[in-house]
């Protein structure tokens, strides 16, 4: 039987985990953002394509360029957290 404490620590430690695994793409995604809408503004193009195709170009770089960090996260929160909780220690 899991304790009330353990389930809240391991959520909190999940949630925690959920945010700095996010941080990077969603740091970036409001960097190109804030410039393309700055670029928007300045030269009243006003073309929907522009807003999305290089934030999505952003997001894809630092996604593929922060994978490894997302996997160890990921990996060494199932190995400290949960697998510990599923075997019982």
């Amino acid at each position: 039987m899991m304790d009330e404490i353990v389930f809240y620590d391991t959520l909190r430690a999940g949630l925690w985990d959920a945010v700095l695994i996010s941080l990077p793409i969603l740091s970036v995604a409001l960097i190109a953002g804030l410039i393309v809408g700055l670029f928007q503004a300045l030269t009243s193009i006003q073309e929907m394509t522009l807003t999305f195709v290089p934030k999505l170009v952003a997001i894809l770089v630092v996604f593929w360029g922060s994978m490894g960090f997302m996997t160890e996260t990921l990996v060494s929160f199932f190995q400290l957290r949960v697998v510990p909780l599923i075997a019982g220690g």
